[in-house]
């Protein structure tokens, strides 16, 4: 893709936008960027681009004009959006930031989606390769953007990639030689319509695949029809491939890895193991290199990390739990008397579905930001609900709640942005909180 010369408007200021928009003035081409946000992190940003020579444009006036060759849209843009729309009515290609930086690396790519587990997933394959002395680098939705990724890719023998639907959504040749779908289950429901839009853009992971390469997917998935290997895995009891059985990864019926022996618990922390031996055993890696590279592996922050403990109540952060199976998942791998702190923004989801598994786990539930009310009318008939304001303030109630031997799950199953920057953000004000010993009020 030679873009040298080339007029090129992208819309978007977040990371992607920002590493996009770099990537492509390094490679010689005229880049203007526009977003409709102007905030201090905005600025902070276009100030820096402003110093590159690109023309930055943000504020709720912006237009998009004629003149440009073609268009690159940030994953958190969504493409319906009138800047979007007046870009494809006036005939002008507009491709995803994925999809630009795809066409300028220079290795095979191991592209990692689903609705949870991708973080994990894509951090410990590229622990696992590394392991094995592949060089690698872990990129996409996991925080470095492919567009500064890509820049090392000629030094690389693979890339994983997390892919969102956000960043799927907009690919034309985006082919990996790997794909892994994890799981699906109800999200972002305040952007697709339906269930079957939001499958629809998963799918995109397999659309360019060939028989020469594989697709290491969950068992319990609906799949469209595809060219690639299949793979499957299962923790579920469903015949697959690699399964979790007894307490034991194992791979075409033989036990790999007992998975006590790890730091990722539950079942669907197995499954992100099964998925990282699948492509492990894809590219020949050693089952001892690939075992010890799992074993050694810690948890990611904000994903059931344990923070602290307060007379006896142990404070697990699960910020990353943006969802309703996320915050299934997390319950499930509960075994002691849970206190809740869920809530966040509405993304249109029905939560009344985890009622029952409320009554077996929690006892009180503390509740904050735009969910409250729906959240307190889907479970008051399952376990008591407590309204707070602040994080501290529900921090400070789900203390007074719990006593020695609970714990005390801040697991939102929301996103995060109605009270926070975002989920990381969210869960450091909560381990902040917890550290410093919040006291009930």
């Amino acid at each position: 893709m030679d873009v040298n010369g080339k007029r090129v408007v992208v819309l978007g200021l977040g990371i992607s936008g920002m590493e996009a928009a770099k990537f492509l003035r390094d490679k010689g081409a005229q880049v203007t960027v526009r977003d409709n946000a102007d905030n201090a992190a905005v600025s902070r940003r276009a100030e820096e681009l402003r110093g590159r020579g690109i023309e930055v444009e943000t504020g709720r006036q912006v237009q998009t004009t004629a003149g440009f060759d073609f268009g690159v849209l940030s994953p958190g843009i969504n493409p319906n959006v009138p800047l979007a729309q007046t870009l494809r009515q006036a005939g002008l290609p507009l491709f995803g930031e994925l999809e630009m930086a795809y066409r300028f690396c220079e290795c095979p790519i191991v592209a990692v989606t689903g609705t949870n587990g991708k973080t994990t997933t894509t951090e410990l394959a590229a622990r696992v390769f590394a392991a094995a002395g592949k060089r690698t680098m872990a990129s996409g939705n996991i925080g470095t953007a492919l567009s500064a990724a890509v820049r090392e890719s000629h030094d690389l023998d693979v890339m994983v990639v997390e892919v969102s639907s956000f960043q799927l959504e907009q690919i034309v040749d985006f082919r990996p030689r790997i794909s892994i779908h994890l799981n699906l289950t109800p999200d972002h429901l305040d952007r697709y319509k339906t269930m079957e839009e939001y499958e629809t853009a998963k799918w995109q992971i397999f659309r360019n695949q060939t028989a020469d390469d594989y697709a290491i997917v969950n068992a319990n998935l609906r799949l469209p029809a595809m060219s690639a290997q299949k793979v499957t895995i299962s923790s579920a009891g469903l015949p697959a491939d690699y399964q979790l059985s007894g307490g034991w990864l194992m791979a075409r019926g033989e036990p790999v890895l007992e998975q006590k022996l790890t730091s990722l618990a539950g079942p669907h922390n197995a499954e992100n193991m099964l998925a990282v031996l699948a492509a492990a055993d894809l590219y020949g890696i050693s089952r001892s290199v690939a075992i010890e590279a799992i074993c050694s592996y810690r948890p990611l922050p904000h994903r059931c990390e344990r923070v602290g403990e307060i007379d006896g109540v142990t404070f697990i952060n699960d910020s990353k739990a943006t969802n309703i199976d996320a915050l299934e998942k997390a319950l499930l791998s509960m075994t002691r008397p849970v206190v809740l702190l869920a809530g966040g923004k509405d993304k249109g989801l029905d939560f009344t579905g985890l009622r029952f598994l409320l009554r077996e786990k929690v006892k009180a539930a503390v509740l904050i930001g735009q969910m409250t009310e729906k959240l307190t009318a889907a479970w008051s008939s399952a376990v008591p609900c407590h309204p707070a304001t602040t994080l501290a303030a529900a921090v400070a109630q789900a203390r007074a709640l719990a006593v020695s031997g609970d714990v005390v799950l801040f697991s939102p199953g929301c996103s995060s942005y109605d009270m926070f920057k975002d989920f990381e953000d969210r869960g450091n004000q909560f381990r902040a909180l917890v550290q410093t010993g919040a006291k009930p009020s």
